[in-house]
Parts: C-alpha cells; sequence; structure tokens
C-alpha cells in the first residue's frame, strides 16, 4: 500500500474536530477543533490545515442513530462533506461515527482532563476516532490482498 496521508472530520453545528492520520503508521491523531458560526465553517482555518498536511483524501463521520436512520445533523455532515470536495478537489469518504463522541469522551476522562478543558477535546478526539475507523479499514482490506 503506497503512503498516504488523511484529514478526518468529526462535524458538529458549533465545532468539528479535525484529526490527522497516515497509512505508513496505520494510525490518527487528534489535530485541532473548528469553530463553526450560523452553520458556516471556518473555511480559512480548515484551508490552512488542507495546504499543511496535504491530505489524500478527507474522511467525514456519518452521523446515524443506532438503528441506521439519520438524525437532524446527517443531512448537514453530507452537505459539508460534500462543500469539502467542492472547494478541495479531494475525494471524501464517509465513516459511521456512531459513539465516537462517547469513546472520545472517555478516553480523555481516563487521561485526567477535567469537564471544562474536555469541551474543547472531544470533537478532535472524536475526529481521531473516526479516521482511525476509516484506517483501520484500510487496513483490513489490504490483508486480503
Amino acid at each position: 500500500m503506497k503512503s498516504a496521508t488523511y484529514l478526518g472530520f468529526d462535524y458538529g453545528t458549533k465545532r468539528i474536530g479535525v484529526a490527522v492520520g497516515n497509512t505508513v503508521s496505520g494510525s490518527a491523531t487528534a489535530l485541532d477543533t473548528i469553530v463553526v458560526k450560523n452553520e458556516q465553517p471556518d473555511w480559512t482555518h480548515i484551508t490552512r490545515l488542507i495546504e499543511e498536511w496535504q491530505p489524500d483524501a478527507l474522511v467525514v463521520g456519518w452521523p446515524i442513530q443506532m438503528d441506521e436512520s439519520d438524525n437532524p445533523v446527517t443531512p448537514k455532515a453530507k452537505r459539508f462533506g460534500n462543500r469539502l470536495h467542492g472547494r478541495y478537489q479531494i475525494t471524501v469518504h464517509h465513516v459511521d461515527e456512531r459513539l465516537s463522541s462517547h469513546m472520545a469522551l472517555s478516553e480523555i476522562r481516563e487521561a485526567g482532563y477535567n469537564s471544562k478543558r474536555s469541551r474543547g477535546l472531544v470533537d478532535s478526539y472524536a475526529a481521531r476516532e473516526i479516521l482511525q475507523t476509516f484506517l483501520n479499514g484500510l487496513a483490513g482490506n489490504d490483508k486480503e490482498d
């Protein structure tokens, strides 16, 4: 498998978590949190991250209910993914993000962060969970070849 870098996004209506990962290490790292105002992401911030990391593709969490039905954020996350592709002409993958925020919050608490400090971390840690799920899927597909 050739080396590839990915940026992962946990879309939210107030904040978007961002993570970076690659196929060499097979791991993702929480990177940043982007502010959303009036349903508009900070595109300047996103552009800066894309220019810095030069990702081969982007991964956006797909927020769905446990019964696989859409929730109120699902169409907004899909629109965000479409806008990423349209603006940057980079392939966008969608990954089931069920429980990613819950897992991120558990990890942050285990690390000893207090709730005030963790508020800003949850989004980027959730993006890491989403991107890690994607990378794990790539590694699994690679083993089958």
